[in-house]
């Protein structure tokens, strides 16, 4: 557990949303301020996170960092690279956690000259909790180093491992861009809503909590998600009536080739962004 590991330190390599998200839920877990620090050299960030968290800033890549036990990428793709050369001199002590989209992890051994790499795709919902991460680590990552990434993943959510880092592709495009889909789903109902006559916050009230419930409703079933939907499709009525229309209209045809133009997208990013 992470209370038993008190010696623990922790480097973060880009100060944003998922970084935050990870860091106030290992804080949560009983990890300490000074065993966590974080590279960021945007001024504002800076400030917030100290503020927020208490735990130490650097603008910049410094020795401060050759103790480290765990260093957790957290850059956006593009600039991955730019940011290890700096890293490169402090990192070769560290297992390394990426959580950058579409960097694959031999980039990631190349640029930082080691193969203790494990690569994840988070979600969004991590920021309160509820995140669903994949994870794939290369062969050399012992089994207690991925324990300890479980450990830090597990704050935010729930994980999975793969065993093949072409799913992380997949994994993208299904639960990493997968908030997105809902909440485009949330503006639809929304909207219908305020058409048929509804306030705007009444529609949304109603729309969220849909979805909530739902959603929990499937993983408290064993019934797969199409039984589920025809137990509340009565022919002739309201439901199939919508059901009707959607896919008169070809909305999953079409749901399911933009997932694949996500799975797509997330391959090129690691062709663009991820040469040696």
């Amino acid at each position: 557990m992470i209370s038993a590991i008190d010696s623990l330190h922790i480097a973060f390599i880009g100060g944003g949303n998922m970084a935050s998200a990870i860091i106030g839920g290992l804080l949560k877990q009983g990890l300490r301020p000074h065993q966590i620090q974080v590279v960021e050299p945007f001024a504002e960030k800076a400030l917030k996170l100290r503020e927020q968290f208490g735990i130490t800033v650097l603008p910049s890549a410094s020795k401060a960092l050759a103790q480290v036990d765990l260093m957790v990428w957290a850059v956006k793709p593009q600039v991955f690279k730019e940011a290890a050369e700096p890293v490169l001199p402090f990192a070769s002590k560290a297992l390394h956690l990426s959580v950058a989209a579409g960097i694959r992890t031999d980039s990631i051994a190349a640029w930082l000259r080691t193969t203790r790499v494990v690569r994840c795709m988070p979600n969004t919902p991590a920021l309160v909790g509820k995140g669903m991460t994949a994870l794939f680590a290369l062969a050399q990552v012992s089994d207690p180093e991925k324990s300890l990434v479980e450990h830090i993943i597990r704050t935010t959510g729930e994980f999975m491992w793969v065993n093949a880092e072409k799913q992380l592709d997949a994994v993208t495009a299904l639960s990493g861009s997968g908030p997105a889909y809902v909440f485009y789903f949330l503006e639809a109902m929304t909207q219908a809503g305020v058409v048929m006559g509804l306030s705007s916050e009444q529609a949304y009230r109603l729309a969220v909590a849909t979805f909530a419930g739902a959603s929990e409703l499937a993983r408290a079933s064993d019934e797969s998600a199409e039984v589920l939907r025809q137990r509340v499709t009565s022919k002739g009525g309201t439901t199939y009536a919508a059901i009707t229309s959607m896919e008169t209209a070809g909305v999953k045809s079409a749901f399911i080739t933009a997932m694949q133009a996500a799975e797509q997208r997330a391959h090129e990013l690691g062709d663009e962004f991820g040469k040696v």
